[in-house]
C-alpha cells in the first residue's frame, strides 16, 4: 500500500525515513543527476558539479552517502586543511574518481597510486611524527613519504591565481614523488 493510502487511512501513519530524510529525497538525487546526462555522441562529458554540504563534515550522511554511490566521483573538501591555509583544501584520500582509469596513461595513474600511497602512509603516521616518536629506518615506505612529504604538500596547494597547463602538472606531480616527468 501506497504511503499516502495509508496516511489517509491512518493518521499515525508516517513514511519511513533515514536520519529526517524522507524516502522521496534519496528517489530525487539519481533523477537530477540523469538529467545532466550526457553528451549527445554518447562519449559523455562533466555535464555538472554538484555540492552536497554535510553537518560537521559527516561523510556518513544519508546524502552524502547516496551522492557518493550515483556520481562518477566526488571531491571532498576538508575543514582540517583549510584551518592550516591549505588551498584548495581537498582531501585526496577522501577524494575519488570512477574515471581516472579510463582516461588517464597508465604511467599518470602509477604516479597517482604512489603520490596517494606515500599521502596515506604519512597521515596514518602524522601522530607519530608531531610528538617526535618516529624514527627513520624502520619502514623504507614512511621514510620516502616523510622525505617527500614538503614537495607533496607544495604540490597539492595552489594560490587562487596561480595556473599550470597538464604537462605541468604531469611534471610536478613526478618531481614531488622523485619519478621522471614521463607521467
Amino acid at each position: 500500500m501506497p504511503w499516502h493510502s495509508a496516511k489517509s487511512r491512518s493518521p499515525s501513519a508516517s513514511p519511513p525515513a533515514t536520519k529526517g530524510y524522507p524516502p522521496s529525497a534519496f528517489a530525487k538525487l539519481p533523477q537530477l543527476v540523469e538529467r545532466a546526462g550526457n553528451a549527445e555522441d554518447g562519449r559523455g562529458s562533466v555535464t555538472a558539479f554538484y555540492t552536497v554540504l554535510v553537518e560537521g563534515d559527516d561523510l556518513q550522511d544519508p546524502i552524502a552517502d547516496s551522492a557518493r554511490a550515483i556520481l562518477d566521483g566526488h571531491i571532498v573538501l576538508a575543514r582540517r586543511l583549510s584551518d592550516q591555509g591549505h588551498y584548495p583544501a581537498i582531501d585526496i584520500e577522501a577524494s575519488v574518481s570512477r574515471v581516472m582509469s579510463a582516461i588517464a596513461t597508465p604511467e599518470t595513474l602509477a604516479a597517482a597510486r604512489v603520490f596517494r600511497g606515500l599521502s596515506a602512509r604519512y597521515q596514518r603516521a602524522a601522530d607519530l611524527i608531531g610528538v617526535g616518536a618516529y624514527q627513520p629506518g624502520g619502514d623504507p615506505v614512511l621514510d620516502e613519504a616523510v622525505r617527500r612529504h614538503d614537495a607533496m604538500q607544495a604540490f597539492l596547494a595552489q594560490e587562487a591565481r596561480e595556473r599550470a597547463s597538464f604537462d605541468e602538472s604531469l611534471a610536478a606531480l613526478a618531481d614531488a614523488i622523485g619519478a621522471t616527468a614521463e607521467t
